[in-house]
């Protein structure tokens, strides 16, 4: 009855009805001197806008070939989607532009922000190790930036910048589908409690060393259920002649999602001015793979481009990804995810409304838009 009720109220915030639905939010004093207030992107492929078109890695960890960006930008550009990711709507939200990607951003650009995501990047150092750019080297960029910023702006008005600016962290996944993707053997060197523990530990350890750099406004990801996945059920299907959602990989999920929270609270405590949205992505993404219809969706189980069972090869973009043919839907607004692993354009923009609005059920403690608010 709980996750059904979840569901219904999850529904009705992407549709808008509950977009005003209360959230703890942070003061707001009109009197204070308006000014953009930048956004940071560190992450995965959720969250790419580019940066491994930059650099020397497989098609697999690359999107920057037709179909992806069909729907919006009509030519690829990089963006593991067909159009828009959810740091776009955030930054249109907050009345930015579109923020860049790392090696694309200008120095002036770096006063609204920059993103340092890599499509198939880890918190582990392991993850498709040197073919992506994993989470402690997009931290040293990062440093790089907030260098760069104190030269150009000064140390007080630099500070200013890195003190009221908001940083997205969507990372973890791969760190637990890449082995599975790469048939890689690191998971049974640990017990899965150590593996998760690794996991986050450099997740704390990178939002620590942002910290540093003057960061006090977090919005950090949990992780989807990549059991259910299109990518995890075909895989299921070749293993075990079975359908469903992949066990171990969704177990692994749970974990993870269940120590992150508990980091999150022990980091307010511990760091002064520390504060951090943190958005439940497994209810958001479980939610509309069990009721589609609710969120405007007609397919939530099989991907709208790929092949093999649910379309969860990941043969998107045909030749490119060395496969010799893939299909393609008819109306990508009808499905949750795009290909094997990433959701479409209008399931960012769904999951970007509730992330900057708020629900209680699933961001909290703040919204993402109080922190753009307040400087």
């Amino acid at each position: 009855m709980a996750s059904l009720y979840y569901s219904y109220v999850f529904s009705l915030a992407l549709l808008g009805s509950l977009l005003a639905s209360p959230v703890l939010c942070l003061a707001h004093h009109n009197n204070e001197k308006k000014h953009n207030v930048a956004l940071f992107a560190f992450g995965d492929s959720l969250f790419d806008p580019g940066n491994n078109n930059y650099i020397n890695t497989t098609t697999l960890l690359q999107a920057n070939f037709w179909p992806y960006g069909e729907s919006f930008f009509k030519d690829p550009t990089g963006r593991f989607c067909d159009g828009r990711i959810v740091p776009d709507f955030i930054a249109e939200f907050a009345k930015l532009p579109l923020i860049p990607g790392y090696f694309q951003a200008e120095q002036d650009g770096f006063i609204n922000g920059v993103s340092f995501a890599s499509g198939g990047a880890g918190s582990l150092p392991e993850t498709y190790s040197g073919l992506v750019i994993d989470l402690k080297k997009q931290v040293q960029y990062f440093k790089n930036v907030a260098k760069q910023l104190k030269e150009k702006l000064g140390e007080k008005d630099s500070n200013k910048l890195l003190s009221s600016a908001v940083y997205m962290i969507c990372i973890g996944s791969n760190d637990y589908l890449g082995p599975f993707i790469t048939n890689s053997t690191i998971l049974n060197t640990y017990t899965h409690e150590e593996y998760v523990d690794m996991v986050i530990g450099n997740i704390i350890n990178a939002i620590k060393e942002i910290y540093m750099e003057g960061g006090r406004k977090f919005v950090i990801y949990s992780v989807s259920p990549l059991g259910c996945i299109p990518f995890s059920r075909a895989l299921k299907i070749q293993q075990t002649n079975r359908t469903g959602c992949f066990k171990e990989l969704q177990v692994l999920t749970e974990m993870h999602n269940k120590a992150l929270p508990r980091k999150l609270i022990n980091l307010e405590k511990t760091l002064q001015g520390f504060k951090y949205s943190y958005f439940d992505f497994f209810t958001a993404v479980n939610n509309a793979i069990d009721h589609p219809s609710r969120y405007g969706l007609k397919e939530a189980k099989t991907a709208c481009c790929g092949s093999g069972p649910y379309r969860g090869l990941p043969s998107c973009g045909g030749e490119r990804r060395q496969f010799k043919e893939y299909e393609l839907c008819k109306d990508v607004g009808d499905y949750l995810f795009f290909d094997f692993v990433h959701p479409t354009e209008k399931f960012n923009q769904l999951t970007a409304t509730l992330l900057w609005n708020g629900d209680p059920n699933f961001v909290r403690p703040y919204s993402v838009k109080s922190f753009f608010e307040h400087f």
